[in-house]
């Protein structure tokens, strides 16, 4: 028979001691999760500095395009002045030519309409 101050054969082992690990465990869980958002906010924040040098970059590049734009526009202007200036003289030297070489020939042909 068993007595009161026997021994039992197996030996349960004590909750609280179970519990430490589980916390750790949690702990280091937490913190993992914690470096890990930690990690990726650097890394948004990297992405979101070079988007802005980008972005810098090209604002740049684009007021230098307006630039350059606003600058062929006035050449464009120039040069179609001119053409119309130079398409005036044409005509005009055009009519002095039929009117002094060629003036009989003018008027046999309005005659003939």
């Amino acid at each position: 028979m068993s007595t009161a101050y026997e021994k039992p054969a197996t030996i349960v082992p004590f909750a609280p001691s179970s519990k430490g690990h589980a916390d750790a465990t949690v702990d280091d869980s937490g913190n993992g999760i914690i470096a890990l958002l930690q990690r990726a906010a650097e890394m948004a924040k990297e992405d979101c500095a070079r988007a802005m040098d980008l972005a810098h970059k090209l604002a740049f590049e684009l007021r230098g395009s307006e630039a350059r734009i606003s600058q062929i526009e006035k050449e464009l202007a120039y040069f179609r002045d001119r053409a119309s200036r130079a398409e005036e003289w044409l005509l005009r030297i055009h009519n002095e030519v039929q009117n002094t070489f060629f003036p009989n020939e003018e008027r046999k042909q309005s005659s003939d309409r």
